[in-house]
């Protein structure tokens, strides 16, 4: 097709279909209009040929059809970009060969890296000095050209008068992880974006972690050798014609009108909660509970700003721990495919660096630059840590602040930033031995640290044992599934289950009623008021993390049936999610009362108390019988005051672990 017939051709196409949209944009001030190669291909198909095979001057001859459009407006720097490309030209970024150079294709990837905007020369206009003749000079290459000659004669010193200059940006696309098969490592392809692609409203969509189609040509780059010379190999390049994000965020999701009555309609139920608990995982057998929680998870709590500048954080972190084929893992793959926007990553294949952020050696952008872990890729969305136990000691203590204060600092390599990580953390993890001890209590079975539990707002425990009943109720299911693949999924399928969460998470901002501070506020002394015991140190049954827990747990559950007031209802839901995981894991046996001590520091206030005893029987043996004081001595006057010989010498033990005693010679005690 001709140059002149294409721009006819466009003309008549923008006209037919585009003219009230062209006018809306030209009234906004944006100067880009997006093309959707469906209504091309109906109005002309050869056009969409020509498209692929010449994008270039097609998009040019589009672009020069626009400027007969409208002659009040100057549409020179009018831009126009294809989305909906047909399902051919869709190429992943391993595929790309040289018969590929020049033509119009889209891939899909994660970015990885990202450039600064920074100007760039598009155009330069020289002066020949002897005879005045202007000559233009098109700045295609990464290096600035000017004039070799003039008509005139003359060579080379030519006065440059003006150049033209556009915003552009690099960045690293990467391939998606799903997309790959086994052992398959992802590739990487440079993209080259300019004008209204790095406009800061697209500048967010690019941002690294965020999942992007891009549609562009195929360029190659010449790679210059350190000698100075050109290699003979090319560098490939894609110069973006349109960048689309890929659904992925919750603010992102599109709901039409039919869909949001839906929603309402499955909130207004007053079966709401069990359906929705039926929909979150089909596959698994049992778990209400956990089931109830995950959902609540996924809703949130609401993120607050104080005046005073503190950010006090809105997500929920929870904490399974189970026994082997309990399906934990299995849980965490299901709100992988729930969730819009997770990261998936398991025990010793995950490092700090690859949690938190690493700073690498960049080849394409020269020097160093910040690549995003896993939490940072996952912000306002969920990270699943599988296998937390198997993770090293380093690793995990890199999740600290990531987890509380929601933010990941970096002091690399001449790199000092804050990146922002609000993230929700759905972790898993076995007990110290592999499987539960039903005769040692939950909390000894963590192999965690207790700073690192403790940031955790539900945790639980799934232990797997034997009944006759359960178990047959088990098997009959699993085996039903084998038989027949296809799950049932309730009334509420994957796909309205995650808009209900995106519906209930941008539109609704619960504040708590004052029934329901009341009810928290009863439950927090009633618990703390239990803990105390006379004469020893109090057990502390609960703590001000649990409170603010609390608070994010009956906001949540208000959110999950679209609520706008926190009510008692909500409180108390919270307050039986939270009762049940303390129960579980924080009850000391020896005592019978909730000590939250258990989870937070490994060591419960009885045993503590016990340790302090000792310590004082020591403290007074010294001053009767001098330096060296025998165990037997110690053991029988602990017998007196109720502690049997196993506690004395574990207690022995603990002093002598943390310094306060040591062991002269064999039998024998001493002070530090």
């Amino acid at each position: 097709m001709e140059a002149d017939q294409l721009i006819r051709v466009f003309g008549e196409f923008f006209e037919k279909e585009y003219r009230t949209q062209l006018l809306e944009k030209l009234r906004k001030g944006e100067l880009f209009l997006v093309v959707d190669c469906a209504k091309l291909i109906s109005h002309n198909p050869e056009l969409m040929d020509e498209l692929i095979e010449n994008p270039q001057e097609t998009i040019r001859a589009a672009e020069l059809s626009l400027q007969e459009f409208d002659a009040e407006h100057d549409m020179k720097k009018f831009r126009v970009r294809f989305g909906n490309l047909p399902k051919t030209q869709e190429l992943m970024i391993r595929d790309i060969r040289s018969k590929h150079l020049g033509k119009l294709i889209f891939s899909k990837g994660i970015v990885r890296q990202k450039s600064d905007v920074r100007p760039q020369v598009t155009h330069a206009r020289f002066e020949c000095p002897s005879c005045g003749t202007l000559i233009n000079v098109l700045q295609l290459d990464d290096k600035f050209k000017e004039p070799t000659r003039c008509g005139c004669g003359r060579k080379g010193k030519f006065r440059l008068i003006g150049k033209e200059l556009v915003d552009a940006q690099s960045m690293v696309l990467e391939e998606s992880p799903e997309e790959l098969e086994g052992g398959d490592q992802p590739k990487r392809i440079r993209i080259f974006l300019k004008d209204d692609l790095v406009s800061p409203i697209t500048e967010k969509k690019t941002n690294p972690g965020s999942k992007l189609k891009i549609v562009g040509i195929i360029k190659e780059v010449p790679i210059a050798l350190q000698s100075g010379g050109q290699s003979t190999r090319f560098d490939l390049i894609v110069d973006a014609n349109n960048v689309e994000s890929v659904e992925e965020e919750y603010a992102e999701i599109l709901i039409s009108e039919q869909e949001i009555e839906q929603i309402k309609a499955i909130a207004q139920d007053p079966k709401c909660i069990k359906r929705l608990v039926r929909a979150i995982a089909p596959s698994i057998h049992g778990h209400e509970k956990i089931k109830a929680a995950l959902l609540i998870q996924l809703c949130g709590g609401v993120q607050k700003k104080r005046s005073d500048g503190v950010v006090t954080r809105g997500d929920i972190h929870m904490l399974l721990i189970g026994d082997p084929g309990s399906g934990k893992s299995q849980m965490l793959k299901r709100i992988n495919i729930v969730a819009p926007k997770s990261r998936y990553v398991s025990g010793k294949g995950a490092t700090g660096a690859g949690l938190t952020a690493a700073v690498v050696k960049d080849e394409f952008l020269k020097g160093w630059s910040l690549e995003a872990g896993a939490l940072v890729l996952a912000n306002n969305g969920i990270c699943l840590i599988d296998e937390l136990d198997k993770m090293g000691e380093d690793d995990r203590s890199a999740m600290h602040e990531a987890l509380e204060q929601q933010t990941i600092s970096i002091s690399k390599a001449n790199i000092q930033a804050t990146l922002i990580s609000r993230t929700t953390v759905l972790a898993a993890a076995n007990p110290k031995f592999g499987r539960f001890d039903p005769y040692e209590t939950i909390a000894r079975q963590i192999n965690l640290p207790p700073t690192l539990i403790n940031r955790f707002d539900l945790i639980f425990p799934i232990r797997d044992l034997p009944d006759p009943e359960k178990d047959d109720k088990m098997a009959r299911f699993i085996l039903s599934l084998h038989q027949n693949p296809t799950v049932e999924e309730g009334d509420i399928n994957t796909k309205l289950l995650r808009k209900y969460i995106a519906y209930a998470r941008r539109h609704v901002a619960p504040t708590l009623t004052d029934a329901a501070i009341e009810e928290l506020r009863e439950y927090y002394l009633k618990m703390r008021s239990s803990g105390s015991s006379e004469g020893e140190l109090k057990a502390i049954p609960i703590s001000a993390r649990q409170l603010e827990g609390l608070v994010r747990l009956a906001e949540a559950a208000a959110r999950l049936h679209l609520s706008d007031k926190v009510t008692k209802k909500d409180a108390r839901r919270a307050i039986e999610l939270l009762h049940y995981c303390l129960a579980q894991v924080g009850l000391d046996p020896e005592t019978g009362k909730i000590d939250i001590d258990r989870i937070a520091t490994g060591v419960s206030s009885s045993e503590r108390n016990k340790v302090v005893t000792v310590r004082e029987i020591i403290a007074e043996l010294e001053e009767k019988l001098g330096k060296t004081i025998p165990i037997e001595d110690v053991i029988t006057l602990a017998g007196q005051k109720g502690i049997e010989e196993d506690q004395v010498e574990e207690s022995i033990e603990k002093l002598k672990r943390s310094g306060d005693v040591f062991e002269p010679r064999k039998g024998f005690v001493s002070r530090v």
